[in-house]
């Protein structure tokens, strides 16, 4: 097993009452309960699923494309007319 060197580590505080900024660690204790696993990986999930969502999940690209690209995109993929779907998820009924 490898060891931790305290910079590893961080102090974590749980909170006096539930909020938008924190947990008790009453309901961290149920979200765990819930999850099947323990405190410590209650967090790591939470702290995952807020990365997944809130943090680039590829490598920035080199930005826009530029105008040669464009043409070179337009060449080379089929251009046929221009058509339109309409659908409705509801029966319009006549006026």
């Amino acid at each position: 097993m490898a060891t931790r060197s305290t910079t590893d580590q961080i102090a974590f505080r749980y909170r006096p009452a539930d909020s938008t900024t924190g947990v008790t660690r009453d309901t961290a204790k149920r979200l765990a309960e819930r999850l099947g696993v323990d405190e410590t990986q209650a967090i790591h999930l939470a702290l995952h699923d807020l990365a997944v969502k809130l943090l680039p999940q590829y490598e920035a690209d080199d930005g826009p494309l530029t105008a040669a690209q464009v043409r070179q995109i337009k060449k080379r993929a089929p251009q046929g007319k221009k058509k339109s779907v309409r659908s409705s998820l509801f029966e319009v009924e006549p006026a």
